[in-house]
């Protein structure tokens, strides 16, 4: 049973990649990365890891595989991955506080919205040459994965929470 459940994880896991960098780029063909306000839709995936952990690494790869199909920067690659990952952890952790405190399923999309927003500037700055201010970054950059996790995340999740047994059922 346990073999099961590790090939499961593994699928889930290279699915939610997959999706990922499909959005990804399917974004970047409508132009809607670039700008003051970068909007990229597949960050509402960030809020996955409340259903299961799977999503952690399939959120990590998906980005570090997005940002080196898309010849991003090496502190690119790095950062931004890590900013993923880190923002999955921090939902995650959320996640599981949420099964004794209902209500903080609603703040799962919080981890992911501060990492980038925090951490993508400086990227932006230091890889690529910005020369806008960090503070101002932090502020259109944070619009943007408000945009994305905290309200197109917001509805994936509560699109997903009937089925969630379903799609995200152990074996």
């Amino acid at each position: 049973m346990k073999r099961n459940s590790n090939i499961m994880s593994l699928v889930t896991a290279a699915m939610i990649a997959a999706l990922y960098v499909v959005l990804s780029f399917a974004v970047r063909l409508l132009g809607l990365d670039s700008g003051a306000i970068q909007v990229r839709v597949s960050e509402a995936l960030t809020i996955l890891p409340y259903f299961t952990p799977a999503a952690i690494p399939g959120l990590t790869i998906g980005c570090l595989l997005f940002n080196l199909l898309s010849g991003a920067a090496v502190l690119d690659v790095i950062f931004g991955t890590l900013a993923t990952l880190a923002g999955a952890v921090g939902s995650r952790l959320i996640g599981k506080a949420a099964k004794k405190v209902g209500w903080m399923k609603y703040l799962v999309a919080v981890p992911p919205i501060l990492a980038n927003a925090f951490i993508v500037p400086w990227v932006l700055k230091t890889a690529y040459g910005l020369s806008d201010a960090y503070w101002y970054l932090v502020v259109t950059v944070g619009i943007g994965e408000i945009i994305s996790c905290g309200v197109l995340g917001l509805m994936l999740m509560t699109a997903l929470m009937p089925i969630r047994n379903v799609l995200f059922k152990k074996n």
